[in-house]
């Protein structure tokens, strides 16, 4: 693959992603560059604030993509076109969704996201056109069943159009293509906040008064060390239910070619 697709599917990624944004419907929360807080704080400054990624510059953003995406999806490895595709998803929604979606067309297990030799022997075998063509289907279909496609809808269904028209035509398959514009917010599961803090709060409060009503002091920390057991469980139960929700197939199914 030329060392030049690097450069322009990062060139579209980050004019989709536009500057520096904080919705409260984005799961991503305080972004700049496509690069979220706890991104930023992953790879560049681990107690970074939203200043800090308000303050972001793009080398620190491209360095991020480079590493946390392209790279870990194997994107070098890939035929052109699929490469952008891919790589565009993963920003957008996850690399665990995009590398699952990507396994799933080559019917390999999905068990995990990973993109291993496997998956490009089995993806050298099919045609990049037809692979782009049935992941940017899949993917709008997820997007619109999101409980935030009416706030960022437009702006996805639009990304989507010039993504698939700009794969295809690095494909080699004659397409149209034009200027891709701001199309910002996270295309993946929000977690339900709410509903986790409800959850963990009330574990709480029922702990505090069942040790509010007894005078051992050996009662009062058993029940303490449970409440907080059972609050650390719901944490992360409801990290479990959004990344199952996260990587789980489109409602509409597809089958490999």
């Amino acid at each position: 693959m030329a060392a030049s697709s690097y450069d322009e599917a990062l060139r579209r990624v980050l004019a989709h992603e536009g500057g520096y944004s904080n919705h409260p419907s984005d799961p991503g929360g305080p972004t700049n560059f496509g690069i979220t807080l706890h991104d930023y704080r992953r790879y560049v400054k681990p107690d970074a604030s939203a200043a800090d990624v308000r303050g972001m510059t793009v080398a620190e953003a491209k360095a991020i993509y480079r590493r946390k995406y392209w790279d870990a999806m194997r994107c070098d490895a890939l035929p052109a076109g699929l490469d952008y595709c891919v790589f565009d998803y993963g920003v957008n929604s996850g690399i665990g969704r995009a590398g699952k979606v990507l396994r799933r067309l080559m019917a390999l297990s999905d068990e995990t996201g990973v993109v291993t030799a496997e998956v490009l022997r089995a993806v050298g075998q099919r045609s990049a056109a037809t692979l782009i063509a049935a992941i940017c289907d899949e993917r709008l279909r997820f997007l619109q069943g999101l409980k935030t496609w009416p706030v960022f809808g437009k702006g996805w269904g639009r990304r989507m159009r010039e993504v698939r028209a700009a794969a295809l035509a690095m494909a080699g398959t004659r397409a149209e293509t034009s200027d891709p514009a701001p199309a910002p917010g996270k295309g993946a599961v929000p977690l339900n906040t709410g509903a986790r803090t409800t959850t963990a709060g009330g574990a709480v409060a029922a702990g505090g008064t069942a040790a509010a009503q007894s005078n051992d002091p050996a009662i009062i920390i058993v029940v303490l060390v449970a409440t907080i057991a059972v609050a650390v469980g719901a944490w992360f139960f409801w990290r479990w239910w959004q990344r199952r929700q996260q990587d789980a197939p489109s409602k509409a199914p597809w089958r490999p070619e």
